[in-house]
């Protein structure tokens, strides 16, 4: 028969596995190359070229294999191939990638699975398949970082090990001398062959259930406890482009528009002592001073570089000019400064900016240099590498105070430039929205309340762009997403001589019950405006009004599960390193320390009350013997109660083995059922599979195997003939098994 991935049998070629262990490997392999390359397919990097020329390649093969037909490319062909590929690769790897190493790699691996699947002509061709199938995962991991990878590649490992037990099936069938003797033996009809298959199959598949079980145990138990030098996400291939161009200094109108329209987790936040969802998400990162019209960008400056503190901390409080002079007021009025400490889980984004919660006061994380400019924008230094899990500190009642008397700070020309063509309407509008407000706080309120009220929210964007987008927004749409309303903030603040700056980043975001997360999506990002207010500092202001929240269903309820498994996934997986090691080695020591202590207790109290009880029943022997009679006789009456259903079969059987006239056939299989557990005592077990007759016939031992067929003829005429006479002697027969048994 011939084989799907395999040509037709050479001249060299005497020996072929049976047909159903051909298919059934031939399956296993093919089952095994369509699971690597759908777990690469799942990462979302792949191109449309590629996943089109694999599918192609994939359901060419499904049909020859279900079709039970050979296609074989010569190896003439498959070797020019190679040379053409290989300077497919260098145009790939110069050209059309930029130099990036992974993408033309990928793509090398799936053209080589395609050739090979329709060039296989010597057994290490499939291994050379299979292991084109893992490389297939392990580019999936390097893509990666979703904990779909996970199912996937539980998924892979089942099939490989199920795909490697039935290829070594094959190669031992292949390799012995007579191929019809390592057939299913003993059976002599399709159906019986079918049967058997079925059976093989299943007891593979228990097999490599319990090697899985074993493997995920063994690697799970290294993973944790091997030493880590380095920890985090390392690769940059896992970073998303998408969502980091509005986080730029350079963003233009409607970019945050754009990115709001996608649900991707951007972010999880764990605030401590928050199991409730009390606080309103949000994260400050870009800061944009400069506006042309149309583009908000942010002027390169000179930053400070802060180094690391003790324990990996950054003191960032330092850096907010007049933080202790806002916590006096606070506390001059009654009010406490709010500290939050929280962590952060962010995804690989490629960017540099730190997000925060503002205002940042402290930083900690695995971060080498932190650079922080006058807009308070932190940046990692680390080009290396993403940092992914960091923690924060920060002092949320900053902003709260709208007056008092602080210290004098210069503020550079750039929080008030505004356009060069600016309308002129814009001057006008603010006069207007200010007019009977004396004060710059006053003003900044009266102008965040006419915004938030006067104008609708929406993420449609304009069909074409229009030549002055603020203006077209403030007296034409009257509508827009927080883009439009945060430039018109700032705009209109200016025009009245309150300097004021853009910030981009998130706000809001679903809390999860479940692990007391705060999921961060892409439509969360969010911009708003920190105006300066004499006396109080930078304070923000939010003009954007609040839009529709999605409706929570149980669809939306399932989705925090798994949500929750993604996060422990990139937590505890992805970014496990030395830190999370020793977290976990800490909090095991802790958790056995406290296993161990309330094992002691209770041992103590189990031991406390035996020796009451020891007490109790010495002094009542002491006192009153007749006491301890009482429960005694209950016990041995419920004992001989308990025991007597027990003895009364044993009488029955007795007397049935016994009554050989009366009941012959009982009598002979009581007898029976002695002699083999009498037998089996001695080394001389009977399976279920075999008959009397064939049992007798195993025994080495001539004098015993002679006593054992004597008894085994007058059992079967006693109990298949009903032979009382037989039956009568059985006794005999036994007691001549046992005492050749005694001698032997």
């Amino acid at each position: 028969m011939a084989t799907i991935l395999e040509p037709m049998a050479s001249a060299a070629t005497s020996r072929a596995a049976p047909p159903e262990i051909e298919r059934l490997f031939q399956s296993s392999l093919f089952l095994l190359v369509v699971m690597g390359f759908a777990t690469l397919f799942s990462t979302g990097k792949l191109d449309l070229i590629s996943v089109g020329f694999v599918s192609v390649a994939l359901l060419l093969r499904a049909y020859l294999l279900l079709r039970d037909r050979a296609f074989v490319i010569p190896r003439r062909v498959t070797s020019w191939l190679a040379v053409v590929y290989f300077v497919l690769f260098l145009v790939d790897f110069f050209f059309l990638s930029g130099r990036d190493f992974v993408t033309p790699a990928v793509h090398l691996v799936l053209f080589g699975m395609c050739v090979k699947l329709f060039n296989v002509e010597r057994d290490r061709d499939y291994v050379y398949l299979a292991v084109l199938s893992f490389l297939m995962v392990l580019s999936a991991a390097i893509l990666t970082v979703d904990s779909a990878f996970l199912a996937s590649f539980a998924v892979f490992i089942v099939l490989s090990v199920f795909c490697f037990m039935v290829m070594e099936m094959r190669r031992s069938a292949m390799s012995a001398a007579n191929s019809a003797a390592l057939s299913l033996p003993g059976l002599r009809t399709r159906r019986r062959e079918v049967s058997a298959l079925q059976l093989l199959s299943g007891s593979l598949a228990r097999t490599t259930a319990v090697m899985v079980a074993a493997i995920v145990a063994a690697a799970v138990v290294l993973f944790f406890a091997m030493p880590r030098i380095g920890g985090g996400y390392l690769s940059r291939f896992a970073q998303s482009d998408a969502i980091s161009t509005g986080f730029s200094d350079s963003v233009d109108l409607g970019e945050i528009g754009r990115i709001q329209q996608s649900s991707e987790v951007v972010a999880h936040i764990q605030i401590d002592g928050d199991s409730t969802g009390a606080h309103e998400i949000r994260l400050r990162g870009a800061v944009l001073t400069l506006f042309d019209g149309r583009r908000w960008r942010n002027p390169h400056r000179e930053s400070d570089v802060l180094a690391q503190g003790y324990g990996r901390i950054f003191q960032l409080s330092s850096r907010v000019s007049d933080v202790e002079h806002r916590q006096e007021l606070l506390v001059s009025r009654g009010l406490q400064p709010e500290v939050l400490h929280y962590r952060v889980l962010m995804e690989p984004l490629n960017t540099n900016i730190i997000f925060t919660i503002p205002t940042a006061q402290a930083l900690f994380g695995p971060f080498r240099e932190i650079s922080v400019d006058d807009d308070q924008t932190f940046h990692n230094l680390d080009h290396t590498r993403n940092v992914t899990i960091y923690e924060g500190l920060s002092d949320v009642s900053v902003g709260r105070v709208p007056e008092g008397k602080g210290p004098e700070v210069e503020i550079p020309d750039r929080y008030l430039q505004l356009p060069q063509t600016l309308d002129a309407r814009i001057p006008e509008l603010a006069r207007e929205v200010t007019r009977n407000q004396p004060y710059a706080y006053g003003q900044a309120v009266a102008i965040q309340r006419y915004l938030s009220t006067q104008y609708g929210y929406t993420l449609q964007l304009p069909s074409e762009p229009p030549v002055d987008p603020l203006a077209d927004f403030l007296f034409r749409r009257r509508r827009g997403h927080c883009e439009y309303f945060a430039s018109s903030m700032a705009v209109l603040l200016r025009t009245v001589g309150i300097p004021s700056r853009v910030i981009t980043g998130f706000r809001g975001g679903q809390f999860n019950e479940v692990n007391s997360n705060y999921i961060v999506r892409a439509r969360d990002a969010h911009s708003w405006v920190e105006a300066y207010i004499a006396g109080a500092g930078w304070m923000m202001f939010d003009p954007t009004p609040a839009s529709d929240a999605p409706a929570a269903t149980l669809w939306t309820r399932s989705q925090l599960y798994a949500d929750a498994a993604r996060e422990f996934w990139r937590e505890w997986i992805v970014n496990y390193d030395a830190g999370h090691q020793q977290s976990l080695t800490m909090a095991g020591v802790r958790e056995s320390r406290s296993r161990i202590k309330e094992f002691r207790a209770w041992s103590a109290r189990l031991y406390e009350r035996m020796l009451d009880s020891a007490r109790h029943v010495h002094q009542a022997a002491t006192s009153d013997p007749r006491r301890l009679l009482r429960p005694g006789v209950g016990v041995l009456a419920l004992g001989l109660v308990i025991a007597l259903p027990f003895f009364l079969m044993q009488v029955v059987r007795q007397w049935r083995a016994a009554s050989t006239s009366q009941s012959p056939r009982t009598a002979a299989a009581i007898l029976y059922l002695r002699m083999t557990r009498r037998l089996a005592r001695k080394g001389y077990p009977r399976t279920a599979a075999q008959t009397p007759s064939e049992f007798a016939a195993t025994i080495g031992d001539e004098a015993l195997r002679e006593a054992v067929v004597r008894f085994t003829a007058a059992y079967e005429h006693a109990r298949f003939g009903e032979s009382a006479s037989a039956a009568a002697n059985l006794p005999a027969l036994l007691n001549q098994v046992r005492q050749t048994l005694a001698r032997s």
